[in-house]
């Protein structure tokens, strides 16, 4: 175990967790709501740290990240626990087990041990991913660090509710970030997603305002956020933040507890590409779905595509020192 960052201790052996903007005040012998920070005797520990549950390299497009050193590889890490408890989580098993059943499960694997195997691999990056990279912050900060000595660049892949604390000491080291912002409703995040909007929404802009790489991921639920209205503020809160902030919208399917919610119709999904666009949105990609033609990176000047992707493979990219190869217009990203 090791110590956490960012708490407060309070009366009687009591600490408040500064991690996220659950702010947990947690009593000796007790956890936060994440299942993974845990109060010993009036101190807060971190019950997963070197603790990796998943590791493997993948295309820094599966993040998604579709403006962020296109066609590299990135090396993702995951430990258990999560600060939310989505109705809809694909990866439940390890991000839900130890708030449900309170077991912590993972194996050894130092920040070195990660950096190097990234390194190894021919990786660009390593992204903290699968799991909310919050509640596993202390591993993660450790590895960003020595990554960036390696020469590689940092990723999260996140639902937003870290606290600005956490936000302000990752972001020296921390190159792009892709958000989940789950809907737009306080119901729907409290009901579905088990958190609130705002932090998420403020968060992102901070992210934004401090230079990190942004990208934006919308999952849309049948029943719960594909409406116009819904998909119109999403859309309009992202081009707000920034035009050039690509926005994903991904189709749901079925998992943990809204398996009996059908899957996103195509036609929904097309709809809020066009919502999107209205709203003034660049880059606007689908996800989840296969040959519909939205996962390449179009130039918003002359309509050319300037990053070709099928999946998650980029078979062609036609830039210039980040400029349009054939008009010159400069697209948004980072890309060397």
């Amino acid at each position: 175990m090791k110590e956490a960052m960012f708490y407060r201790k309070l009366s009687d052996d009591v600490v408040q967790c500064r991690l996220c903007n659950h702010f947990c005040a947690i009593k000796p012998g007790k956890r936060g709501l994440c299942g993974v920070r845990e109060n010993i005797s009036g101190k807060l520990f971190s019950l997963v740290y070197g603790k990796a549950i998943a590791d493997s390299v993948d295309p820094i497009e599966k993040k998604p990240l579709f403006h962020f050193l296109p066609g590299t590889l990135s090396y993702s890490v995951a430990t258990a626990g999560c600060n939310f408890s989505c109705l809809f989580c694909q990866n439940w098993e390890i991000s839900q087990a130890p708030r449900t059943d309170g077991e912590v499960r993972g194996y050894e694997v130092s920040p070195e041990e990660i950096v190097d195997r990234a390194v190894d691999a021919g990786c660009a990056s390593i992204a903290y991913t699968y799991t909310e990279p919050t509640v596993f912050f202390e591993y993660a900060y450790d590895i960003a660090i020595i990554a960036h000595k390696r020469g590689l660049r940092n990723v999260f892949v996140s639902n937003g509710f870290m606290s600005r604390e956490a936000i302000d000491k990752i972001a020296p080291v921390l190159d792009g970030i892709n958000v989940d912002l789950k809907g737009f409703s306080d119901e729907f995040y409290r009901k579905v997603v088990g958190g609130a909007l705002k932090p998420v929404l403020d968060n992102i802009r901070y992210l934004h305002d401090l230079g990190i790489w942004v990208e934006v991921t919308t999952l849309i639920v049948p029943g719960h956020n594909e409406d116009d209205a819904s998909l119109s503020k999403i859309a309009k809160f992202v081009s707000g933040v920034g035009v050039d902030v690509p926005w994903h919208v991904s189709r749901f399917f079925p998992h943990f507890k809204m398996k009996d919610v059908p899957l996103t119709p195509i036609d929904v999904l097309r709809r809020a590409y066009e919502i999107g666009k209205e709203a003034g949105v660049k880059y606007i990609y689908v996800g989840n779905v296969a040959s519909e033609g939205f996962e390449s990176t179009v130039c918003p000047k002359c309509g050319k595509v300037v990053v070709e992707r099928s999946g998650f493979e980029v078979s062609e990219i036609k830039l210039k020192k980040g400029k349009c190869g054939f008009c010159g217009e400069k697209i948004a990203g980072v890309w060397e």
